[in-house]
């Protein structure tokens, strides 16, 4: 009886070696016959495949976050259909098309120029190439005691379009106004020049005001539309950011502040406002759920909300907004 058993015990260890080692045969053949590859889709529709996802996705981003380099004051491309990735395998005589892959997706790419406004009471007057410039062209006419320096201010802009940029001592030379007479001048240089200045570092979108606190980024996730961008689901430029991630992400605050609004409003959706001080505001909108109520004090980090996509939204993201005294700042100029 015992023999019996070990010759059956003996069979089965056997029948077992067997299909392993079948089991590593077709592995090795497959292994050699097949390779690892991604199948790359663009907007739901296959465009080729690769076989390293991470460098074709970091050539992408560095296209979306730079250009093509042609242009210094290209501040970033919108690209509306990223390419999707699903794990395959493809026998080796495939060849991948990952070239092919990259045109395909910066064809559809919209440059967005970053230049900045100089503006005389509220009307864009001139076009520099750099927040540097435009600061020099404040302060030169702030040497220069230009009658009308609190009038001067600066915005920075994002469009599509190329503007005709001006140098400084152009820009200068045409909005220079000299004062009427010697009194005004001696009376008001102290006053009414430093009050201009100040005005246009704290009262324009040109996103290098100091905000006097730090921000914290709510969520980690893909930019999927930037500060000042156009689209048809807007009826103006975009004033925040949008940041994609799955609905339920839990939202933090981005500094400690005291909640103002939380509620749903129009095509914001659900959202919540913080009031950080000195007009100071960030904006959290199309959340699918809110956990901060207004009056109540919240610490940085703290989780206040969870993605959603309520209000006017494609799908599950973040809209983020940084505002002071009610005017919109970049928020890639604080966090991401």
């Amino acid at each position: 009886m015992f023999k019996k058993v070990l010759v059956h015990a003996r069979r089965g260890v056997k029948l077992i070696i067997l299909f392993m080692i079948a089991i590593f045969l077709m592995m090795g053949a497959v292994a050699f016959l097949y390779k690892p590859t991604y199948s790359v889709f663009i907007n739901g529709q296959q465009v080729g495949y690769t076989t390293n996802k991470s460098d074709l996705q970091h050539r992408i981003n560095e296209y979306v976050d730079h250009g093509d380099g042609t242009n210094d004051n290209v501040a970033f491309v919108q690209v509306n259909d990223l390419p999707e990735y699903k794990l395959c395998l493809l026998k080796r005589n495939i060849v991948t098309n990952d070239e092919e892959i990259y045109h395909k997706v910066i064809e559809q790419g919209i440059p967005y120029y970053r230049y900045y406004a100089i503006l005389e009471e509220q009307q864009e007057k001139y076009y520099v190439a750099s927040f540097e410039e435009a600061e020099n062209v404040v302060n030169t006419l702030k040497d220069k005691d230009s009658e009308n320096i609190e009038k001067i201010s600066i915005l920075e802009k994002y469009e599509t379009g190329i503007k005709d940029l001006v140098s400084v001592d152009e820009v200068v030379s045409k909005l220079y106004v000299e004062k009427k007479t010697a009194v005004k001048v001696a009376k008001n240089t102290s006053s009414k020049a430093s009050a201009g200045y100040v005005n246009t570092a704290t009262t324009t979108s040109s996103g290098k005001a100091s905000l006097g606190i730090s921000l914290i980024r709510p969520i980690s996730g893909t930019i999927t539309s930037r500060f000042g961008v156009r689209s048809s689901i807007r009826s103006s430029a975009h004033t925040g950011l949008d940041i994609s991630a799955p609905t339920g992400t839990p939202i933090k605050a981005a500094a400690s502040g005291t909640v103002t609004f939380s509620g749903r409003k129009g095509s914001y959706g659900y959202m919540i406002v913080i009031s950080h001080g000195n007009g100071v505001q960030t904006y959290y909108a199309h959340c699918s759920k809110l956990y901060a109520s207004v009056g109540q004090t919240v610490a940085q980090g703290e989780t206040i909300a969870a993605v959603g996509s309520t209000g006017n939204s494609t799908g599950p993201h973040l809209h983020l907004e940084i505002r002071v005294n009610g005017v919109a700042y970049n928020p890639q100029n604080y966090v991401y």
